[in-house]
């Protein structure tokens, strides 16, 4: 058994406390924990207690960071679970949070790909799934996405007449254009249907 010999609030952030055992800093708490559980000085406590309590510091702490986060944009799961690993958070905690925050539906691995996918413009799908690989959205989430997304005509050939502007309409810029759109993340049907409509007759 172990005395808490102080708790004293932490000048940098006045929510939190520290608690000190046996004359030495043992953990930092929010103070509405230390209340919640009647910490006080010259308390008597096993370690394993404090622990718990801790955990239960460390998660609250956590959470209200995660939906700090997710005040400015959607996040994906391995978002959260990389920026709240970045805080120096266990995976017990980082579990926690994120299964909290998914069961309120706060994050949503499909409507992120989703949200992504309407407000991309000038791109492919291929571009779409490999950005949103980047971002670590769920496999499948993306392929149910993307599923349901329609490449805009009007867009494709937005994007293939910017390329032309200036060109002439010659069989290799035209082949060139098609690349463009490739590159783009367009699939090479749709680069070369938008390619035709410029009033070439491409051959395979």
């Amino acid at each position: 058994m172990s005395k808490i010999t102080s708790i004293e609030q932490q000048k940098k952030d006045k929510t939190r406390c520290s608690v000190y055992i046996d004359g030495a800093f043992y953990c930092g708490l929010k103070i509405e924990v230390a209340i919640k559980y009647r910490l006080k000085a010259g308390m008597e406590i096993e370690r394993s207690e404090l622990d718990e309590i801790q955990l239960a510091n460390e998660k609250i702490q956590a959470t209200e960071r995660a939906m700090n986060h997710l005040s400015a944009t959607l996040k994906t799961r391995r978002q959260m679970s990389d920026f709240l690993a970045s805080k120096g958070y266990t995976q017990a905690v980082i579990d926690y949070v994120i299964d909290k925050l998914e069961g309120y539906g706060y994050i949503d691995d499909y409507a992120y790909c989703r949200a992504y996918a309407a407000s991309v413009s000038g791109k492919g799908k291929t571009a779409i799934r490999a950005a949103l690989i980047k971002r670590g959205a769920d496999r499948d989430a993306i392929d149910e996405a993307l599923s349901e997304v329609e490449e805009d005509e009007d867009e494709v050939m937005a994007v293939v007449r910017k390329y032309m502007r200036g060109k002439e309409y010659s069989r290799e810029n035209i082949n060139k254009a098609i690349r463009h759109l490739i590159s783009r993340g367009y699939s090479y049907e749709t680069a070369k249907s938008a390619a035709s409509k410029l009033g070439e007759d491409i051959d395979d």
